[in-house]
């Protein structure tokens, strides 16, 4: 092993001090694991043999880095350098309760210390003493998982994953990250730990999803979820998208696998998990929606709607941000539409009414539509992508002329009452639908004084239809 992928400047300055002070001190977990695999790092944890805070407090004192985090409870202690975030931890033991993941702790060497890791990739530690310093200490033989590109816990898999039942989910989310597998002891004593997964905030155990969702091919995790019977627990009516009818000549793809597909082929094209978590869900409510027509095959009507419906709670569940549930209901509620213009024709109406519903969304909204195509027949991709390519310069000329993108009512509601002699009320807003209806159908263009042209023109008429 060349000692020389442990040579950040931070580590000899840390390790001066572990001499000066005779403290055993070791990098370990995944400072080490990255570092081997040569990934990028920013994080370095320390576990150090007696108290960790109190030489972390040394060391803060000899780098005159500050501030220093304490947390007392746990025998850690956090500090921050312009390159990395340093963590230190009391050499410690766990033992747990079976109704919590939470540890009781006590100190122990560096063996123990490590034996109580996650994974064996995770259980790599390397001294930091000048006496030693480099030396890799291995006694679960990670680095050979780290060549073998296995996921592997260091104990017995059904204890490792009984005791911290989060493990699941990181396990998966590593294989996915990494591109490794999981062992195949350790893939069976994870799926037979799964339900423990309850007894776990779903705050943490929708963290781990979005890493998963983030990584560069998130169907390896989502894959391995299902196949483990973990998405039944995390993500339910996602592992209800399983399953293929035929009645007679007709038959439906697989709904989960095209899910799949379509959020690693936006996972190509977009780094942002908004939008990788809207394509997670853009079909969800398919199951609910099925139906056979034996005129046309399977039917879907009423899906997109009714998804989005189904997100508000769904993603209630999740705990996730009230802007990401709508980011996504709304990506779910329009993902129809431009596949209809593409397939139907496109006209400067249709293409008006979708850019003002989707606003900042549009492009996002594409780039959804284009992943979802995943034929296996290369010439249909093909034509429906030239479809698409139609419709987004359709898109183009008619934003350049109506400047739909963000649109707003060329004719406000103050100035509707002040120029119509109108209270608050009902009335006002018919009025600007109208004048809105106008613009989209391309009767009048999206401005001022043609707007209040129109309006002025038909006020008598609205008002007339609608007074009371």
């Amino acid at each position: 092993m060349s000692k020389g992928k442990f040579n950040a400047a931070v580590l000899k300055q840390i390790g001066r001090v572990a001499d000066r002070t005779g403290t055993e001190v070791y990098a370990v977990g995944g400072y080490v694991r990255d570092r081997l695999l040569d990934r990028p790092v920013r994080e370095i944890d320390f576990v150090v043999i007696g108290d960790g805070p109190a030489f972390a407090r040394k060391v803060a004192h000899d780098l005159s880095i500050s501030p220093l985090t304490v947390y007392r409870k746990f025998g850690t202690a956090m500090l921050r350098t312009a390159d990395y975030t340093l963590e230190f931890v009391t050499a410690r033991k766990e033992s747990y309760r079976s109704d919590s993941r939470k540890p009781d702790v006590e100190r122990a060497d560096l063996l123990t210390d490590l034996s109580r890791r996650d994974f064996t990739i995770n259980a790599l530690a390397v001294s930091i003493n000048g006496k030693d310093y480099g030396a890799l200490f291995d006694p679960y033989n990670g680095r050979h998982d780290l060549e073998q590109k296995l996921i592997r816990t260091p104990l017995q898999p059904e204890k490792t994953f009984h005791d911290d039942p989060l493990r699941t989910m990181r396990a998966i989310r590593f294989a996915c990250q990494l591109g490794f597998s999981l062992e195949p002891r350790t893939r069976e004593g994870l799926a037979a730990e799964r339900e423990r997964l309850e007894i776990v905030s779903q705050e943490r155990i929708t963290d781990e999803l979005c890493k998963i969702l983030l990584c560069s091919r998130p169907s390896i995790g989502l894959q391995l979820m299902h196949e483990c019977g973990v998405m039944g627990i995390v993500l339910p009516e996602i592992a209800a998208l399983e399953g293929v009818d035929q009645i007679g000549r007709y038959r439906h793809k697989d709904v989960l696998d095209h899910t799949l597909k379509v959020v690693d082929n936006v996972a190509a094209v977009c780094p942002r998990l908004n939008l990788r978590m809207a394509a997670l869900y853009h079909d969800v409510a398919k199951p609910a929606t099925r139906e056979f027509k034996p005129e046309s095959g399977w039917t879907f009507h009423g899906h997109d709607e009714l998804g989005a419906r189904m997100m508000k709670s769904i993603g209630a569940r999740l705990r996730l941000s009230g802007e990401l549930i709508d980011y996504c209901r709304e990506i779910i509620r329009l993902h129809l539409r431009p596949i209809a213009l593409a397939e139907e024709g496109v006209t400067d109406s249709a293409i008006r009414r979708l850019l003002f519903a989707a606003g900042d969304l549009i492009d996002d909204l594409i780039t959804l539509c284009r992943a979802d195509i995943t034929s296996m027949n290369p010439k249909r991709v093909a034509r429906h992508l030239a479809n698409f390519d139609r419709v987004v310069q359709r898109m183009k000329e008619v934003e350049e002329k109506d400047r739909l993108r963000q649109f707003q009512p060329p004719v406000r509601g103050h100035e509707i009452m002040q120029v119509l002699g109108l209270e608050p009320g009902p009335l006002v807003g018919v009025i600007k639908k109208a004048i809105e209806e106008a613009i989209l159908n391309g009767d009048i263009p999206n401005e001022h004084d043609a707007a209040f042209e129109y309006m002025m023109r038909v006020k008598d008429d609205l008002i007339g239809k609608n007074s009371v």
